[in-house]
């Protein structure tokens, strides 16, 4: 089939590319290797969920160009995200191989995960699926599931603050991506300047705390990009800051030992190793400060080798 212009296809929403996500690519690349094909992941934007029921989507944990990148990390040739609409969501399950799989990608063969459903009202199940393979000429490979991984069982680790059970399930820390603006500046009144993250719509964030992780700057088309690859152990903050009031719920990154970043209007991402303790109201500057040499130390210890 080399060179036929055929190609593996895999398919799903695909949020968090956890490590169920990444046993279904890693079968379709591996067959597309077998067979001298191109491996292609079928995904969706907007997540179905809002469309078919506005105001439902889930939290995202990965962006889309987060979810292209970690795709491709894993050996897929090519990303192939398909716009979800009300039309989309309307096809059958025949419409849908027809349309999708067998005209537009020329599917050889198409590896899904265990319970895939698909077409209008996901009426479509795996054993459909291989019917419609047989009309239109690929096969079809169902890959089973991971006990106990899946993106809802990420989003309720992070509801909880339990980035270090959400990284379990994502074989790698969790993270979060948006351009840097300009906040309150405390935390560089106190000594420790803060990249204040606006991140980007729906993001999984976890619960109000402090963090011991990362902060990296992300190269994205149409923004700067500055310290393009650099990454700095980091202690974050999520919340509105107790000991100020009528601060708006942010995420904070202050980079270890790096007090003459400019990072405004970059892009970056902050990835979370672990919750060091919940937000404390201080009764004063001096104790906030004295907590956050603390937070420093961990985080230090914690991100260290």
């Amino acid at each position: 089939m080399q060179g036929s212009g055929r190609s593996v296809v895999t398919i799903g929403v695909f949020d968090g590319v956890h490590r169920g996500h990444q046993r279904v690519a890693g079968r379709a690349v591996a067959a597309a290797r077998e067979l001298g094909l191109r491996c292609v992941a079928v995904t969706f934007e907007p997540h179905p969920a809002e469309v078919v029921r506005p105001g439902s989507h889930p939290a995202r944990l990965t962006s889309p160009r987060r979810r292209a990148e970690l795709l491709t990390g894993l050996g897929v040739d090519e990303v192939h995200t398909v716009e979800f609409t009300l039309e989309l969501s309307r096809l059958s399950p025949a419409d849908f191989a027809q349309s999708v799989l067998a005209d537009r990608l020329r599917a050889a063969v198409v590896v899904v995960g265990e319970g895939f459903r698909f077409g209008h009202r996901a009426a479509g199940e795996v054993e459909t699926l291989r019917a419609l393979g047989e009309k239109y000429d690929f096969t079809v490979e169902e890959v089973p599931l991971l006990d106990a991984v899946s993106s809802t069982l990420v989003r309720e680790r992070l509801v909880a603050g339990d980035v270090e059970g959400a990284a379990l399930h994502l074989g790698r820390p969790h993270r979060v991506e948006g351009v840097v603006v300009r906040g309150y500046q405390r935390g560089r009144q106190l000594g420790f300047p803060t990249a204040n993250v606006e991140t980007l719509a729906h993001t999984a964030i976890p619960a109000d705390g402090v963090y011991a992780g990362w902060l990296e700057c992300v190269p994205v088309a149409n923004l700067p990009a500055l310290y393009e690859g650099e990454r700095w152990p980091a202690a974050i903050s999520v919340g509105t800051n107790p000991t100020f009031e009528g601060v708006p719920r942010t995420v904070e990154a202050y980079a270890l030992d790096r007090d003459d970043l400019e990072l405004y209007g970059a892009h970056v991402a902050v990835e979370f190793k672990a919750r060091l303790r919940g937000n404390t109201r201080f009764d004063s500057i001096d104790a906030l400060i004295e907590q956050i040499h603390a937070d420093v130390a961990d985080t230090r210890r914690l991100t260290s080798g």
